[in-house]
């Protein structure tokens, strides 16, 4: 990235020679980029803001480009649901699909969602934010097409990109992926599109990406970006073997110690571990975590005395009581075996002093 914070600091959408090399940063990152996310060609790639402009452009711009609404799934991150009732106000249609106690979609009710008059687009997010629950988008994909030919398919890839070996999810129709989560720079993210899909811009001005995404390049963001995908798909298996034994030590001893459990019982990343905790005020448990060094989250938050369930454990049939001691714990890029080990003591002292 460095290069292009200093002497190569131009505007890709120039023509003098700092901006010529600045251009050709962006073009050969994009070429690099549509190999990794399975674009048929370069100029399928959109590069954006990040993983919230991604979901907006694919939600959004495809419904208005598709002319129609959207279905969704219940557990969807904010960005989608959020550009969903966008559209719902504007007057599109809006369906959404439920799932079942591990957040997990049936493909046959979002095909049934997709043959819905007035849907356009479904979007199904590859992997949960919160629980790390990994959906059937490639079954999805296949029965949408199916049921309602013409409906676009797109699905938040964000969670899954780093540590998913198994990229069936690429066959959604629109792919969102966003750079701070491969451990490349904030506000960067792209959104892989097929050559077919109308889509309407959701941000206008100068017309670069062809017209797709306006807005000056952030260079050494997209140069960055690409970097941080390249190093996550050669070191997955690194990835994987590392952070799975970690985890397993994690939840273990945690299980053992505590009688805690997963919540999910289906597929999930394996840099996720999220469980319920029985007997633990978990926002105390937070606070106390937070103090040693261990950084997690709830699955709920309190407000003058009262519970708010996130909407994906509510979506799950959760209650306010059960959610309550639910905490999202993940495992990063430079995780080792002996770090689970290390953080389920840690978890266990807070935890046994909470209760």
């Amino acid at each position: 990235m460095l290069p292009y914070l200093g002497e190569s600091f131009g505007n890709p959408s120039g023509v003098h020679e700092v901006a010529r090399r600045a251009k050709d940063a962006v073009e050969e990152a994009r070429e690099r980029a549509a190999v990794l996310v399975g674009a048929a060609r370069p100029l399928d790639v959109v590069f954006t803001g990040g993983g919230t402009e991604s979901d907006n452009l694919g939600v959004v711009g495809a419904a208005i480009g598709a002319g129609g609404g959207v279905a969704v799934s219940a557990v969807e991150h904010p960005a989608v649901l959020e550009s969903a009732r966008f559209l719902e106000r504007l007057g599109r249609r809006l369906v959404v699909v439920g799932v079942d106690s591990s957040g997990m979609v049936d493909p046959g009710e979002v095909a049934s969602a997709a043959s819905d008059d007035g849907v356009g687009v479904v979007s199904v997010m590859a992997a949960n934010n919160e629980t790390g629950t990994v959906q059937p988008v490639a079954a999805v994909a296949e029965a949408v097409r199916r049921a309602a030919p013409g409906v676009v398919v797109h699905t938040d890839a964000v969670q899954a990109f780093v540590s998913e070996v198994d990229d069936s999810y690429l066959d959604a129709d629109l792919v969102t992926i966003a750079s701070h989560k491969l451990g490349g720079p904030k506000g960067v993210g792209l959104l892989r599109v097929g050559e077919t899909i109308p889509l309407e811009p959701v941000l206008h001005g100068g017309g670069q990406e062809l017209g797709r995404r306006s807005g000056t390049h952030d260079v050494a963001g997209i140069v960055g970006m690409v970097a941080a995908m390249g190093a996550a798909v050669a070191n997955r298996d690194r990835f994987r073997k590392s952070v799975l034994d970690a985890r397993s030590r994690f939840e273990e001893a945690l299980t053992e110690h505590l009688g805690a459990r997963r919540t999910v019982s289906g597929p999930r990343l394996v840099q996720h571990s999220h469980m319920r905790i029985p007997g633990v005020d978990v926002e105390a448990l937070l606070i106390r975590l937070d103090g040693v060094g261990v950084f997690a989250a709830a699955g709920s938050a309190c407000h003058s005395g009262a519970i708010e369930v996130s909407h994906v454990l509510a979506a799950m049939g959760m209650g306010a009581a059960s959610a309550s001691e639910c905490v999202r714990f993940t495992f990063g890029w430079t995780t080792q075996p002996v770090d689970g080990d290390r953080a389920a003591a840690l978890v266990v002292e807070a935890a046994k002093a909470v209760r």
